[in-house]
């Protein structure tokens, strides 16, 4: 990560419900891609879904307004989210389950 620039912010999300099995991955790097955010998003063994979003605070905040409602076949029961130092570069991609 790199340092946070003014007007920016960094959050970890942990969505959770029916989220697997439902294009969440996918659904999130377009919504998060037309934000111009920065980031990652990748399933949990739990269950759950972990994103990583870096941008402008506005278009931050619109993104996780947009996770607690997901693609449509998505339920979502619960959106946890963590403040994170620094910033994310380099787009917007889909990893790895952990």
């Amino acid at each position: 990560m790199t340092a946070l620039p003014e007007g920016w912010k960094t959050v970890r999300l942990k969505i959770s419900g029916r989220v697997q099995g439902v294009s969440y991955r996918w659904w999130t790097v377009g919504e998060a891609t037309k934000r111009g955010l920065d980031g990652w998003v990748r399933n949990r063994r739990d269950g759950s879904v972990e994103a990583l979003l870096s941008g402008p605070v506005d278009a931050v905040d619109d993104m996780i307004d947009a996770c607690r409602i997901g693609p449509p076949a998505a339920r979502v029961t619960d959106v946890e989210v963590a403040a994170e130092e620094g910033a994310v570069t380099g787009g917007f991609e889909q990893r790895p389950t952990v």
